[in-house]
């Protein structure tokens, strides 16, 4: 119902306005409800007789009733309401109307929804009578059957938990009229948060990163992020800062920053929140409240209260105690330390503690958990507690004396904290423990130790140290048995024997009396004197080594061997000893001051034994069949040397063991023959002496057969060189071969050549000089005939000629030919030129002749010419003057009548026989003339004097 006029409302009587005139306009078929004025006073009486007789009309304690409005019921109502004060009227006319329906809503509207979310379809109509809406989809089947979908009667449709399959257009339509609408509907990815935040622990003062990685539809724009600290969106930018990719990053956390912390991811058609936590840790605060109670003399209760605990359970206390003694020693030398005492599960608060005499305490309380310790608490306040007598005596009582004849006496040094009182001092006390007198002497000591003379070596004692103070002494100390201090022993042992069984022998003696100290054992001496028998008759095996062990056996003969026997035994066996020889013993007592005298020496000699097998072993084979052995004697004969053992046999099973003696010890060698080159035989050789056959010494032989070359030889090629190797044979004799090898392709008719010779043991020779690129004959001849041969060819590019070049045609060869001629020919011109032009024949110079076909002298040098000579080749020049140096140094044509003379400075002055000094004034170098005549030059002229010399 829609009011479109209100009129005025008055009363009917004395002072009644005039009455109210309300319009209201209905659509048929409406619901009409007419009320009474809610101002009106006492009792409102409608008469039903105003009312027309119909079924659709109604009236309710004071309301008309219209059902079904129809256009018949456009009229004007009264309503008179009725009390003791008077009578009111109201008039409302209604006017029922009829309007064309029509839908508000977009045409064509698209819906976007996330997957999940609840989505309205908007299809607002308008008419009178209202119009009835339907909503049609894509589908089949009706939308109202699904119960997700509800159809509201404002005409919008909603869908609820949207899906995928609920995309598509849907139809609003208003029934009996041709009129509807389309809305699309998108539904969209919805928003996951891949990586929620985590509940994490971190350390105070670190920082930390929550996560919010999230995946939203790409289709929709940038979501905003927000973070929450326990539901507060308000954090503080300069700690909390939120990355590109939603991350949270929380910097220098305090303990308060401590709680819950939510991202939550908000587009433009859905959000999602995520929680995690950050608890930050820490040491715990230090614990508070210090208490001392039931403070005894020895005792008191300390208490406190723990301190935060910081978000990690405080697990323990650890209790510390500054412990003062109140000596005004012990005062000035206070360094206020602190000293853990107890250590106490998490959960107490409180603990007795118990002090010691005369001390002066304060107490501190130390908080710890999983990240470590709390700084101390405060100081709590100072007990002092009275002296007393000392709890205990001293430790670790006994004696250390160091110098025969004295008695010291330590022990370890109670704590100052155990004195109990001022006063305090060491109670010594002694006496001899196997004496007659049991008198204690007593004396008092500050520290250790303490020194008591004039006793007896190695005295035992009975010794205590009590603790005393000021207060008295404490407890009664028990007696620790002490010696007096160690002296060198004045006795030898007794009884000393031996009994020798091979190179063993066995000592045995008698306990020392007078030791002087503790007994820590006995040293046996063994004195080897050398072989039984005289030295002229050392065992023949042995003289082998005479000139080079001769010194040494001279220094082993005069070795001792010392054994130390620890303890009270009597008795020891000393192996190893050397057999045939002559020894001696003694035995003397040690304690930590030295050892006593030995017993007399005891002499006793070794018996002879067999000797060692020989120190060496060889073969030599002079033929296929023969074989000589030798060998060196054996290193230690261990008695005279009688003879030599000698058996062989083939290297075969069941063969006959060949045996021969060689009676003259003095020869270590043997000569076999007869022997099969083609077999392998097993030689023993061993000594014998008169206590029997040694061990043998056993080697494996053969005779070597005639050497020959090798036939199995690698080849490895290089650029100018061929490597051969081999495998040299084990029994055969070294035989020298030679490499012959050819060329491959080379000049026919060519030559073999042929290597240096080589040894069959080398195994391997490298042959040099070869040519890159070739291919060469190797060949190895042995007995007339060739005994290998093998092709290889070296590495690298081949050197040939150019082939059809014009270097092998004979024209090319016929004109370097004629060139070569030519210029010899140009040589000996200049030559017989220069000798001209320069020089004088020695017949000329003797007959005092003058070239009537010289050239007239000019100021020139010598070696130049007139200018027909100058009119020569541009090549001739060169040769000339190239020759110039060879005829001037030529001697040939002087002969023997050449005089050299040397000045004094060492340069030389060539004449003739009986040539006169050189004129004044003639010294020019200008061109020889018969009153300049050059100089003949010397014999060896170096190449300086040459280039220098004036022309």
């Amino acid at each position: 119902m829609r009011v479109l006029q209100h009129g005025w409302t008055g009363y009917r009587g004395a002072h009644s306005p005039a009455p109210l005139l309300l319009y209201v306009l209905y659509a048929p078929l409406s619901l009409l409800l007419l009320s009474t004025p809610p101002h009106a006073q006492g009792a409102i009486h409608i008469p039903e007789g105003y009312v027309d007789e119909d079924s659709r009309r109604s009236v309710s304690g004071g309301v008309l009733i219209l059902r079904d409005v129809e256009f018949a019921d456009t009229a004007v109502y009264q309503c008179e309401a009725t009390n003791e004060h008077g009578n009111i009227l109201i008039n409302t006319y209604i006017y029922v109307i009829e309007l064309p329906p029509q839908i508000l809503s977009n045409d064509g509207e698209v819906y976007r929804v996330a997957e999940g979310r609840d989505i309205k379809l908007h299809c607002d109509a308008f008419g009178s009578p209202r119009p009835h809406v339907t909503w049609e989809g894509e589908g089949s089947l009706p939308l109202l059957s699904d119960p997700r979908v509800a159809l509201l009667t404002s005409g919008m449709l909603e869908l609820s938990n949207a899906s995928r399959d609920d995309r598509g257009s849907y139809t609003c339509t208003i029934r009996n009229y041709n009129i509807s609408i389309i809305a699309y509907l998108e539904v969209l990815n919805r928003t996951v948060i891949l990586a929620a935040p985590h509940h994490v622990r971190v350390l105070k003062g670190n920082s930390s990163q929550l996560d919010c990685h999230f995946y939203k539809d790409p289709r929709l724009d940038h979501p905003q992020i927000v973070w929450k600290r326990d539901g507060h969106k308000n954090l503080d930018p300069l700690k909390f800062n939120v990355l590109r990719n939603g991350t949270l990053l929380v910097k220098d956390l305090e303990i308060e920053d401590s709680g819950l912390y939510s991202c939550e991811v908000i587009t433009e058609l859905d959000n999602i929140e995520a929680t995690g936590s950050i608890t930050v840790v820490d040491r715990p605060a230090p614990p508070y409240a210090l208490a001392l109670s039931d403070m005894q003399d020895r005792s008191l209760t300390l208490s406190w209260i723990p301190g935060r605990s910081h978000n990690s359970p405080i697990t323990e206390f650890n209790i510390e105690a500054q412990e003062e003694q109140l000596t005004e020693e012990a005062q000035e030398a206070s360094q206020e330390s602190w000293e853990r005492w107890r250590e106490v599960s998490g959960d107490i608060n409180h603990l007795e503690l118990t002090l010691q005499p005369y001390s002066k305490y304060r107490f501190r309380v130390i908080g710890v958990n999983e990240f470590g310790n709390s700084d101390p608490s405060q100081e709590s306040e100072s007990h002092d507690t009275p002296p007393a007598v000392p709890d205990t005596n001293p430790s670790h009582v006994r004696s250390n004396s160091l110098e025969p004849g004295t008695l010291i006496i330590e022990w370890k040094e109670m704590k100052k904290r155990m004195h109990n009182g001022p006063g305090f001092q060491y109670k010594v006390s002694w006496r001899e423990a196997e004496g007659q007198s049991h008198v204690w002497h007593h004396s008092y000591a500050l520290a250790p130790p303490f020194l008591v003379n004039s006793t007896e070596a190695y005295t035992p004692f009975e010794i205590k140290v009590q603790a005393v103070n000021t207060q008295g002494e404490g407890l009664a100390p028990i007696a620790e048995i002490g010696y007096s201090g160690e002296a060198e022993p004045l006795e030898a042992p007794g009884e000393v024997d031996v009994t020798v069984i091979n190179s063993t022998v066995r000592v045995t003696w008698e306990h020392a009396q007078w030791v002087r100290g503790l007994l820590l054992g006995y040293k046996i001496y063994i004195k080897r004197l050398g072989f039984q028998g005289e030295r002229g008759r050392r065992a023949l095996g042995q003289m082998h080594n005479d000139r080079e062990t001769e010194g040494r056996e001279e220094e082993e003969a005069e070795q001792s061997r010392v054994v130390e026997v620890l303890g009270m035994k009597t008795s020891e066996e000393v192996p190893g000893l050397r057999l045939y020889s002559r020894y001696e013993v003694s035995v003397a007592v040690f304690n930590s001051k030295g050892e006593g005298p030995p017993s007399q020496p005891k002499p006793f000699s070794t018996p002879e034994g067999v000797p060692d097998p020989p120190a060496s072993l060889t073969f030599e084979s002079p033929s296929e069949t023969e074989l000589t052995l030798h060998w060196t004697p054996p290193i230690q004969t261990n008695g005279i040397l009688l003879e030599y053992i000698v058996q062989y046999q083939r290297e075969v099973e069941n063969q006959d063991v060949k045996m021969s003696i060689i009676r003259d010890p003095t020869v270590t060698y043997l000569e076999l023959d007869n022997l099969d080159p083609h077999s392998s035989y097993i030689f023993k050789v061993s000594g014998r002496t008169a206590a029997g056959d040694g061990p043998a010494i056993t080697r494996k032989g053969s005779t070597l057969l005639d050497g020959v070359p090798p036939s199995n030889i690698t080849l490895v090629a290089g650029e100018t060189s061929v490597n051969f190797s081999w495998v040299p044979g084990t029994r055969y004799r070294n035989h020298a071969f030679q490499f012959q090898y050819l060329r491959k392709g080379g000049t026919v008719g060519a030559q073999w050549e042929e290597s240096d010779f080589v040894d069959t043991t080398q195994g391997f020779f490298p042959l040099t000089g070869l040519q890159p690129g070739t291919k060469y004959h190797f060949i190895i001849a042995h007995a007339n005939h060739t005994h290998w041969d093998q092709e290889i060819q070296t590495t690298g590019p081949e050197l040939s000629e150019v082939a059809g070049g014009f270097a092998t045609q004979g024209w090319f060869i016929g004109l370097i030919s004629a060139i070569v001629l030519l210029m010899l020919i140009l040589l000996i011109l200049c030559f017989i030129k220069r000798s001209k032009g320069g020089k004088y024949a020695v017949k000329d110079k003797e007959e005092g002749q003058v070239d009537s076909e010289a050239r007239p002298m000019k100021d020139e040098t010598f070696g130049e010419y007139s200018d027909g000579d100058e009119k020569r080749t541009a090549s001739q020049p060169s040769l000339c003057v190239e020759s110039k140096l060879g005829s001037e140094d030529s001697l040939a044509e002087y002969g023997d009548s050449v005089d050299i003379q040397f000045n004094e400075d060492g340069s030389f002055i060539g004449q003739y026989s009986g040539r006169g000094p050189v004129p004044p004034g003639h010294e020019s170098s200008g061109p020889a003339s018969p009153d300049n005549a050059a100089p003949p030059p010397p014999i060896a002229p170096s190449m300086s004097t040459i280039l220098d010399r004036p022309s």
